[in-house]
C-alpha cells in the first residue's frame, strides 16, 4: 500500500491511499481519521485497506480523485517519536578522518542514535524557514521506517516484523550548532530543525526486491540547485533496520508510529557522491587538503528521489523538493 497525507487544514491532515502511477488517490476516512490511527489499528484495518488499494490500482475505487504531491504533508505530520541513527559507517569514518577525532567506541557494533523532535514534520514541497545563514544549513538524505508497537527487549531478528511503512527523509541539519551540542553529551537540539519526508509511505512489499535484509536497496538521487550532488545506494547500510529498532527498544516500548531513520546514506566509492554537504566538505579536505563547498544559502533548492539503478521512471516514494528561506 502507498499512503500519503494531504493538507486539509487540520492538525494531522487527510489520509489517502495513492495508486501505482501516483496520479490518483482515495480518502481512507472514515476508516481512520489520520495515518497514525491506521498504525495504531493496523491489524484490524490492514485487510480492508489492502482491498481498497487494489480497487484504486484497477481504476475501480469510488470517489477517487487526482493526487497532487504539492499538497502533501509528511505522511505522519507528527509522530510519537523520531529516532535517527548513523547506520552508514562510511559517513562517520570520513568525519573522524577529516577532523582527527577519536573513533566512537563500539561504532561498528552498537548503533549510534539520538531522539529528535517529532511534533512538526515537514512535507515534501514545504519551504524550510531557518533563522541564520551562519548556522551552516545542510540537507541530509536518508531512508526510514515507521513501526507498529514494539515491545521492550525485542531482539533484532524479530524487530523487522514490526516495520509497517518505509519512508524517504531529508533530515535538515545546522552544522555550526552541532559541535557544541555534541560536546555537552546531551545530544542534538537546536542543530536539528524539523525533518522533511517524501510524500509516500510504503508497505515494504511495495519495494519488492529493493527491500532486502532490512535495508532499502535504492539509489538516493540528490540535486542541489539543479546540479547532481550524489546518488549513494542504501545497500551499504551497516546496521539494518532490525538492529536499529531493537537498539531503540532495548529498555523501553516503542509506540505505534515511531519513526526510525538510517542516518545519511553514504557509500565508500567517491563516484557515488554524497547525500549531505558536510560529507562532501570532509571528502574535499581529505582528498585535496581544503574545503571548497559552502553550506546552503537563502533561496537554494534541494531535490531528493530514491530510484532503482538504471531506472528512469518515477521513484517509489515520490520526490522531496524544498527551498531554503532564511531570516
Amino acid at each position: 500500500m502507498r499512503f500519503a497525507t494531504l493538507d486539509d487544514g487540520s492538525l494531522d491532515g487527510r489520509p489517502v491511499l495513492v495508486d501505482r502511477h501516483h496520479g490518483r488517490c482515495v480518502d481512507i476516512r472514515p476508516r481512520a481519521d489520520h495515518l497514525l490511527q491506521v498504525l495504531q489499528r493496523w491489524d484490524s484495518l490492514y485487510g480492508e485497506l489492502q482491498a481498497l488499494q487494489r480497487q484504486l490500482d484497477a481504476g475501480q475505487a469510488a470517489q477517487a480523485f487526482d493526487f497532487d504531491p504539492r499538497l502533501a504533508r509528511a505522511p505522519l505530520p507528527r509522530a510519537p517519536q523520531w529516532l535517527d541513527a548513523s547506520a552508514f559507517l562510511n559517513h562517520g569514518r570520513l568525519m573522524e578522518q577529516a577532523f582527527g577525532t577519536e573513533p566512537i567506541p563500539l561504532f561498528d557494533t552498537v548503533p549510534v542514535m539520538y531522539q529528535g523532535a517529532s511534533d512538526d514534520f515537514l512535507g515534501p514541497c514545504q519551504d524550510v524557514q531557518l533563522p541564520d545563514l551562519a548556522h551552516g544549513i545542510d540537507f541530509e538524505g536518508e531512508f526510514g521506517v515507521i513501526t507498529g508497537e514494539v515491545p521492550m527487549g525485542t531482539p533484532p531478528e524479530v524487530a523487522l516484523d514490526h516495520v509497517r511503512l518505509l519512508v524517504q527523509i531529508n533530515d535538515w541539519s545546522l552544522r555550526a550548532l552541532g559541535p557544541h551540542e555534541m560536546a555537552t553529551g546531551f545530544g542534538f537540539l537546536q542543530a536539528k530543525p524539523s525533518t522533511a519526508f517524501a510524500p509516500l509511505a510504503l508497505t515494504p512489499d511495495e519495494l519488492g526486491d529493493h527491500w532486502q535484509d532490512g535495508r532499502v536497496h535504492l539509489n538516493l538521487a540528490v540535486q542541489w540547485n539543479g546540479e547532481r550532488f550524489g546518488e549513494p545506494h542504501g545497500r551499504e547500510m551497516h546496521f539494518d533496520f532490525g538492529r536499529l529498532i531493537a537498539h531503540a527498544a532495548r529498555t523501553r516500548r516503542l509506540s505505534a508510529g515511531s519513526v526510525v531513520g538510517s542516518g545519511t546514506v553514504s557509500n565508500v566509492a567517491r563516484s557515488a557522491g554524497s547525500a549531505c554537504i558536510a560529507e562532501r566538505r570532509v571528502i574535499e579536505k581529505i582528498d585535496g587538503g581544503a574545503i571548497r563547498t559552502g553550506f546552503m544559502r537563502d533561496g537554494d533548492r534541494v531535490r531528493m528521489e530514491a530510484r532503482a539503478e538504471g531506472d528512469g521512471g518515477r521513484g517509489p516514494f515520490g520526490v522531496i523538493e524544498q527551498r531554503v528561506r532564511v531570516g
